[in-house]
Parts: C-alpha cells; sequence; structure tokens
C-alpha cells in the first residue's frame, strides 16, 4: 500500500457502516488483508507503509503488534454487526507487507486464529503471507502450515546479483530454491514475485531471473514492473544521475519477454501481472480486489472496502495501536462511492482479467470507445466480436501502467 493516505470523510469512531452496505451482500465474499508493517530494511524503490526497528522506538514494537493486530479484529466483529451485515465467513485471507514473517510464525499463526474465532474459514479458503527468502525457516513455515495457511509469496524479484542489489534486497539468489523446497514439504502452494526494468537490469539478466525462476516450478508467479516513486531512495539516484532512469519501451520489451516465457512454461495468464499453473492456484484473494468483492484491512495504512465504501487506517504504528487502545476506529478517513464510480471502478479492473468483461455492461459511450480500442490493438476483434473486451499483449501493458495505482494493497 502507498505511504501516502488519500483524502476522505471522517470516518465514525464506532466504525459503523452505511445502510447501503447491505445491498447485495449476499453476492459477496469477504476477506481479511494484514498488514505486517515491518522490514529489515527499508529497499531503495519501496514507497509502501513500511518502518524498520530503528525508524519506530517505543511504543510500537514488533513484539506487541500481534495484540494489537487481534483487538483490531475484535473492533471489526464488533462494527460489521453494529451495522447490520451478517457474519460470513472469510474466503480469502493475505498478510502483506513490509515483510509479515520478521514476525514470529507463532504470532502470525495467532492473528489468523483470532480472524477465524469470528468469522470462521470457507471450505477450502486460500490463506497467503508474503515472505522474503531470507525471512523464514523450514521450521517457521511448518508452524504457518499448520495453523491454516495454504500459501507462501516469496519476494524473489531478481536471480541476477547487481539487480538484486539495486534494490536494496537482502537475500541471495541461491537461498530461492531453498525457501521454495521448505514451502513444498510444509505443504504450502509457492508464488513467486518478479521486478522488471530495474536501472542497469539488461535483457539477458530479466531472461535469467524468469528461467531460473521458472526451474523452480511455482505454482504462481508475479512480475511487475518498477515504478519509481517520488521520496524514495531510488528516485534520489536517478535524479543525481547515480543510477540510469526507466525506460518504458524497456519494460514493455520485457513485459513480452515474461508473458512468452511464463506462458510457455506451462503457466496460464489470468490478470495483467499474474499467472498461475491453474486456475485454482490464481491469486483468489487480489482477485476479489478486482472484482469488487468486500474485505477489511487490519494494520497501520491498511485500506478496507465492503459494499462500495472504502476506508483507510492511520499510517503510523504508534498512533494505530493508540486509537485501538482507545476503544476508537484506527480509520483516518473514507469515501462512499456512488453508483457511477462504483461501475467505472469495475469496468476498468475487470478489463485487467483474462476473462475480461461482457461488452453488454458497457453504455453506449463505452461501446463506441471500444471500437478506437480495436482499432489501437489493445482489444481483441474476435473476443469483442463474441461480446466480450478482453485486452491484447499490448492493451494489457498500458493497463498495467494506469491501473496499478488505483488499488491501495
Amino acid at each position: 500500500m502507498p505511504s501516502v493516505l488519500p483524502l476522505g470523510d471522517p470516518a465514525p469512531a464506532d466504525g459503523v457502516l452505511p445502510p447501503q452496505v447491505l445491498d447485495g451482500v449476499e453476492h459477496r465474499n469477504f476477506g481479511l488483508y494484514v498488514h505486517i508493517p515491518f522490514c529489515a530494511v527499508r529497499c531503495g524503490y519501496c514507497d509502501f507503509n513500511t518502518y524498520t526497528a530503528t525508524e519506530l522506538g517505543g511504543g510500537a514494537s514488533q513484539d506487541a503488534y500481534a495484540t494489537t493486530a487481534v483487538s483490531e479484529l475484535d473492533f471489526a466483529a464488533l462494527a460489521l454487526d453494529a451495522s447490520g451485515l451478517p457474519r460470513r465467513r472469510m474466503s480469502t485471507v493475505f498478510f502483506g507487507g513490509g515483510t509479515p514473517t520478521l514476525l514470529p510464525a507463532e504470532d502470525l499463526a495467532r492473528i489468523l486464529r483470532a480472524a477465524v474465532d469470528h468469522w470462521g474459514l470457507e471450505p477450502g479458503a486460500e490463506v497467503t503471507t508474503e515472505a522474503n527468502p531470507d525471512s523464514v525457516t523450514p521450521e517457521s513455515l511448518k508452524v504457518l502450515a499448520d495453523a491454516g495457511f495454504t500459501r507462501v509469496s516469496f519476494g524473489m524479484q531478481s536471480a541476477v546479483p547487481h539487480v538484486l542489489k539495486v534494490l536494496d534486497r537482502t537475500h541471495t539468489p541461491s537461498r530461492v530454491p531453498l525457501v521454495v523446497q521448505w514451502a513444498r514439504e510444509a505443504g504450502l502452494a509457492v508464488s513467486l514475485d518478479l521486478i522488471y526494468g530495474t536501472p542497469g537490469e539488461s535483457m539477458a539478466d530479466w531472461r535469467l531471473s524468469l528461467e531460473t525462476a521458472l526451474s523452480y516450478e511455482p505454482d504462481h508467479i508475479s512480475a511487475y514492473a518498477l515504478i519509481v516513486e517520488d521520496g524514495t531512495k531510488l528516485a534520489a539516484q536517478i535524479r543525481r544521475g547515480e543510477v540510469p532512469g526507466i525506460d518504458d519501451d524497456d519494460h514493455a520489451a520485457k513485459y513480452e519477454l515474461a508473458d512468452s516465457l511464463i506462458s510457455e512454461a506451462g503457466l496460464n495468464w489470468y490478470e495483467v501481472s499474474n499467472w498461475s499453473r491453474t486456475s485454482d492456484q490464481a491469486c483468489r484473494h487480489n482477485l476479489a480486489y478486482w472484482r469488487g468483492d468486500d474485505w477489511w484491512g487490519v494494520g497501520p495504512g491498511a485500506h478496507s472496502h465492503v459494499g462500495g465504501v472504502r476506508w483507510w487506517n492511520v499510517k503510523h504504528p504508534t498512533a494505530y495501536a493508540g486509537r485501538l487502545g482507545a476503544g476508537s476506529s484506527p480509520a483516518a478517513g473514507r469515501e462512499t462511492l456512488d453508483a457511477e464510480t462504483r461501475e467505472v471502478e469495475r469496468i476498468m479492473l475487470e478489463a485487467r482479467l483474462g476473462t475480461g468483461l461482457e461488452v453488454d455492461a458497457l453504455d453506449a459511450f463505452g461501446r463506441h470507445a471500444m471500437a478506437g480500442l480495436i482499432a489501437d490493438q489493445l482489444v481483441d476483434p474476435a473476443q469483442a466480436f463474441k461480446g466480450r473486451l478482453i485486452l491484447t499483449l499490448k492493451g494489457r501493458l498500458l493497463a498495467d501502467a494506469v491501473v496499478r495505482r488505483i488499488l491501495p494493497d
């Protein structure tokens, strides 16, 4: 989640949601996002709401974080009940960061257990944690699997040491096959995250990273273009001329190579930046974002969405813990989307998916605009003729550049 929070309306201290969230609730899945804001080192490209131990100081320790997160879960259950929403079992749970696995595995298990006590899990629910390759052990992964986690997403990023150095990553390439093996031995599905377009990364470097990742036979791969955010260390390095800038044509060529190699390896593209070995191994939590389902976001700076109402928590862990300690909502602000905004967002987000969206969902203006998208080779004309708007490879590149900045998590 970006470190800069949006503006919005004041959020009520009791967290109660307006009556509109009840409309169609029976047709929406419910998920949980848990933000763990701690990192061993702040990566030079990162603009997320994360902190190292030396940045935080007293009052927001990693040791106390599980207790604070559980208190927000307790608050969430009361607020959703008071809003008249039925208690729905969670279909997905996602621990992101930061580096969730900097916390002891027992703490992550405790947070998950508290959530399950409140809402339960759907049969076959997906429960994911992100992890750095150097933040897990065979023992910690076994604890997570025994607690109900089903999936781990490792931040591999690259297989090339000089690229990892520019990104300030702390692991070595040789660590990745070890953690993949440990995760499999624990019974966890494995996803690998890659980043392309790092300054100084050649096409040969990127090919090596892709081929290396694929050699580990992951269930899922995410490949994201590097975005240089203002205020980051990397942005300053580029501004001072210490490393080369970002090249959009280079990004495009690397995305095309990724799609080619990943598809040849038997993984299927299902969302602009994501490929899975089977449809069951697609990240269902992220699909819930694209499809407008409901989720509660736990943690400082975490974003939530229920029935067209979005809100976001205060950024700093100390302020976050203080509000919960006082029995108040940690939300810094919220917004209620009108029907037109929700429809526009639905179309933009569903267009990212490999399944696309129905042409009939577009109004007259949208159907007219689609002709231009076909002419610009952004939409598959054969699929449009069949009644579905599905992006071409060129269209995916544009969508990745535009839409990645919409979703906060």
